[in-house]
């Protein structure tokens, strides 16, 4: 087992990676958890066993059940069971799961302890790491959450050999991300080994903001445009694609803008495509559609607020003059 640990204000908290690492669930539940209420989805083979009593609640498969909605439904079940602020939250899944999971454990009695479990690539290495938490409005995704860090995340490594290959390639184009966060050749490293670098780069980014004040925002290299498509596409463009392209996207501004040269464009082209992952813009949403969506985007703070490569590393650049971003995307047709 490969353990990392992240920082945050006033304590740390144990990423534990490596196949089977869940089997530790019981250990690293806060001391005092009377009773563990897992948060999952039908779909997910994987089974917990928290050491003590629990009891299973199901939420929908897919983005359309990432809502308030769904939290509302999921806080009221927990108060019919009678679950209270000794007891625990574990999120057994991917990106949705912990998202939701954890935005439930953040509002439930004002915030309960919270453990993930991370069944799918895109959880491993991003999404239950950190402790954003959050669900979607009709008008942009992850628009209403809360900062909510875990007592421990689980990364079972052995969960990941049975995913099917679209949600095994949804968390590619987050692993792509992290080449140039620091990452290097991460497609040389064993699984387990590439994971846990990934986890690094995350713990020691949030480690430096929490909240997304700041440095935090280089962790949504490639997210403006990946968010606008999953919108526009209503999803159908999963998350990992979505980033995929939206990497492409953020060399070519940044190359327009003199922040990196033709070879870092091509480079970005050449590790996305070998991950087997798309680079070009589908045809039936029109540039100035995505543009219009990139204001809801919840760095655009000042205008269109995108992250872009340079020669000090990946940053965070505002106003943007939107005919250079519309240009950008005809490179992707």
């Amino acid at each position: 087992m490969i353990q990392v640990d992240v920082q945050v204000p006033g304590r740390h908290y144990p990423v534990v990676i490596g196949d089977g690492a869940r089997s530790e669930l019981a250990a690293l539940l806060p001391p005092d958890t009377r009773r563990v209420a897992v948060v999952t989805q039908a779909s997910i083979p994987v089974t917990v066993d928290p050491g003590c009593e629990f009891e299973v609640f199901h939420i929908g498969d897919g983005e359309e059940f990432k809502t308030l909605e769904t939290i509302g439904q999921l806080c009221s079940a927990f108060a019919q069971a009678g679950f209270s602020r000794a007891d625990c939250v574990v999120g057994v899944g991917g990106g949705i799961v912990t998202d939701v999971a954890g935005f439930a454990a953040a509002t439930y009695h004002r915030g309960i302890p919270v453990v993930h479990v991370a069944t799918t690539l895109l959880g491993q290495i991003d999404a239950a790491i950190g402790g954003k938490t959050g669900v979607n409005l009709p008008e942009g995704k992850n628009l209403v959450g809360a900062y909510w860090q875990p007592t421990a995340v689980i990364c079972d490594t052995e969960t990941l050999h049975s995913l099917a290959p679209e949600e095994y390639r949804c968390g590619l184009g987050e692993l792509a991300k992290y080449h140039w966060l620091g990452g290097g050749k991460l497609d040389e490293l064993p699984l387990q080994e590439r994971v846990a670098a990934c986890v690094r780069i995350k713990a020691e980014v949030v480690a430096s903001d929490e909240r997304e004040s700041g440095r935090r925002a280089i962790l949504n290299y490639g997210h403006t445009l990946a968010h606008a498509l999953e919108i526009a596409t209503r999803h159908q463009l999963r998350h990992g694609e979505a980033v995929a392209i939206g990497l492409v996207y953020a060399a070519e501004v940044a190359q327009r803008l003199g922040r990196i040269d033709e070879g870092a464009v091509a480079e970005h082209r050449r590790v996305v495509s070998s991950y087997d992952l798309p680079t070009q813009l589908p045809d039936q949403h029109s540039n100035e559609e995505l543009l219009a969506l990139f204001t809801r985007d919840k760095k655009a703070t000042r205008g269109v607020t995108l992250v872009l490569d340079g020669p000090d590393g990946v940053e965070p650049v505002t106003g943007i003059d939107e005919n250079l971003l519309l240009n950008a995307m005809t490179a992707l047709r």
